[in-house]
């Protein structure tokens, strides 16, 4: 597949082998172009090549104490583009931490768990294909 064709995903969490293995599942479909980053920093200075949309852990304190939280990182994503969708990864299974995402405009949460990877492959499949119906619509009703 060329790589205009491909999804450009960010994938932003401190630790480094649920990341790793995140980065090979996505790989392996041949449909992503991924990025990864161990820090929120270096996410947020990476903006400029124009992810699809990222994935971004919850805490991402692993690494550095004092790193921003997810919460922080995905602020600063909707002040550079509103538009990205931002899915939160958290081993936090509360409802009050998807529900302080969503207030912040997480286009989705995901519980770290056997089932992650497959919950965010769905998630990207019908995000892409509503945006695909969408443009569409727009071409369609820019014609008449």
């Amino acid at each position: 597949m060329k790589n205009e064709n491909k999804i450009r995903i960010f994938l932003v969490d401190d630790d480094v082998v649920f990341l790793k293995s995140l980065e090979i599942e996505f790989l392996q479909l041949d449909t992503f172009i991924v990025e990864t980053y161990i820090t929120g920093e270096l996410c947020l200075e990476n903006l400029s090549h124009n992810p699809d949309i990222i994935i971004l852990d919850y805490l991402l304190d692993g690494i550095d104490k004092h790193a921003m939280n997810g919460i922080q990182v995905l602020d600063e994503i909707k002040a550079f583009d509103v538009k990205i969708p931002v899915v939160m990864l958290s081993q936090q299974d509360r409802i009050d931490v998807a529900i302080n995402c969503m207030h912040h405009h997480a286009y989705d949460y995901v519980v770290k768990s056997e089932t992650a990877f497959f919950r965010l492959q769905q998630i990207i499949s019908t995000t892409f294909k509503y945006h695909k119906m969408e443009n569409e619509l727009n071409w369609y009703m820019a014609r008449m």
